[in-house]
């Protein structure tokens, strides 16, 4: 990791040099040292913006210092020469460079302080953390131990009640498999709503199997929970709700806290897909009177591989093992637990508290920039989900364009990385399942592209972002008979179209 941290140290240089052609405001908040050294690792400026120096000699440093820090950078984190971008070839499709990254919803990239945790665990501190009986184990222990206590921290959870697991998948099925499973000789009903995510949806379809009754909330036009649909749903039988906290599609955030206190109320355990949530916005099990929480490493800056599910203690939850083994974690989650990734883990929450609020003031400024830029230059633009930012996560921007095609908009984005809102199949292409639950007619649903950013996401990325999808939005649109129509004034709307 010696690498990164070099490139730590050199990287304020270039970013301070850089600052000064930016017209951006300043993020308000204090991100740290480390924070705002981190950033620069992914995206380093082009070259021309270190030749403003009258000096040739200063020129000739800062390209030295420059080619320097590159090359102490991680692949993953550097520039590509000439000759690799020639050489991008992906999916059938030339890439000028590397993409500029914006799908933080579905993955984000490792924070180089958890890499630097997490490197000891890949040489010489190998050892089984169930290991009993000699060092290597102790360790290894003593670190799962201490990571497990930074993620419970995090959520404002007891240690003990959390359980790692693969991921939020895992996390998903054994929160809604588990409990149902457990209670089903007195309960077998559940509720859910119809813009979960698909491991969730996908999980109650196979308690349906089972002869489990489930019921899909709907919800209301901004994605919302209608809590007195919820309130009526409730049965004598219903054992769970399994409401997520913030949606991956649209970034909706739910009143947790008020379903908390109807399920608590009911007597019903109350389950939550926290994965996009969890270090993004402040939680508290406790006070949100969550039974079961669903975490996930890779969307918190941590590694993949890895998540967890808190389990209350008390009152206490019981659920079924879906796998039988050695009975690690309480005998709820059999089979070793990685150290390395655990470490990981515990160190990405451990990092996310430190930083939530610079991060939350970043990403804010980053969407209204995006959503005014992009809104503002563009018309028939429509943004999907909640308005107002106190119910929707705003490093999650889902917006539709009239009169284009998503996927070819989104091919034609060769230097963005960007997902659609429409889901892929082997046979077909349908429309988003969640845009479609929010009543966004399929045309519209099919046009839609989700913006995500995060920690590392800069200004420079997103005044390229504006400016690369106006330019693309306009040339598809040029090409759109029906766009034509609208600028002639024809409400196409009106049109009877012919069947054929």
């Amino acid at each position: 990791m010696r690498g990164v941290r070099q490139a730590l140290k050199l990287l304020p240089v270039f970013q301070q040099q850089a600052a000064s052609s930016l017209s951006a405001p300043a993020v308000s908040g204090a991100p740290s040292a480390v924070l705002q050294q981190a950033r620069g690792l992914f995206t380093v400026p082009p070259h021309d913006t270190y030749s403003s120096s009258s000096s040739s000699q200063a020129v000739q440093q800062q390209q030295q210092l420059r080619e320097q820090s590159t090359a102490a950078m991680p692949l993953f984190a550097r520039g590509r020469t000439d000759a690799e971008n020639q050489a991008i070839i992906k999916k059938g499709i030339k890439l000028l460079g590397t993409p500029m990254y914006l799908d933080m919803q579905a993955t984000t990239p490792l924070d180089p302080r958890v890499v630097d945790a997490m490197l000891p665990f890949m040489t010489g501190q190998f050892g089984n953390p169930h290991s009993r009986t000699h060092y290597y184990g102790w360790e290894s222990e003593e670190a799962m131990e201490t990571a497990r206590a930074e993620v419970a921290k995090l959520i404002g959870a007891d240690a003990k009640e959390i359980i790692f697991t693969s991921g939020a998948t895992e996390s998903n099925n054994l929160a809604i498999k588990g409990v149902a499973q457990f209670y089903r000789e007195k309960k077998k009903h559940i509720i859910t709503t119809q813009t979960e995510h698909k491991c969730v949806l996908d999980s109650c379809r196979w308690l349906q199997q089972r002869g489990f009754d489930v019921t899909y909330l709907p919800v209301q036009k901004d994605g919302l929970v209608d809590l007195d649909l919820l309130k009526s749903a409730i049965r004598p039988d219903t054992a769970l709700v399994s409401v997520m906290t913030v949606n991956n599609e649209i970034g909706v955030i739910q009143p947790i806290k008020e379903i908390g206190d109807i399920c608590r109320s009911r007597n019903v355990f109350f389950h939550t897909d926290a994965a996009q949530a969890v270090g993004k916005i402040p939680l508290n099990v406790h006070d949100s009177k969550i039974d079961l929480m669903s975490i996930s490493g890779h969307k918190l800056y941590g590694p993949k591989g890895i998540g967890a599910i808190y389990l209350r203690r008390r009152p206490r939850v019981r659920v079924e093992p879906l796998m039988s083994g050695g009975g690690q974690e309480r005998g709820i989650r059999s089979g070793t637990v990685p150290a390395m990734l655990a470490v990981g883990l515990g160190e990405a929450a451990r990092v996310a508290q430190k930083e939530m609020a610079a991060d939350t003031a970043h990403i804010i400024q980053l969407e209204k920039r995006l959503r005014e830029g992009l809104m503002g230059q563009l018309t028939g633009v429509e943004l999907n989900g909640p308005h107002n930012l106190q119910q929707r996560y705003p490093g999650n921007l889902n917006l539709s364009f009239a009169y284009v095609e998503g996927e070819s908009l989104i091919m034609g984005l060769k230097e963005l990385a960007v997902s659609s809102g429409s889901a892929c199949t082997s046979a077909s292409l349908e429309p988003s399942y969640v845009l479609r639950a929010l009543g966004v007619e399929e045309d519209m649903a099919h046009t839609s592209i989700r913006y995500g950013m995060g920690r590392f996401t800069t200004v420079e990325e997103v005044d390229r972002a504006i400016e690369l999808t106006v330019n693309h939005v306009n040339k598809l649109r040029q090409m759109s008979p029906l766009w034509e129509m609208v600028q002639e004034g024809i409400d196409i709307k009106t049109i009877q179209w012919s069947q054929h």
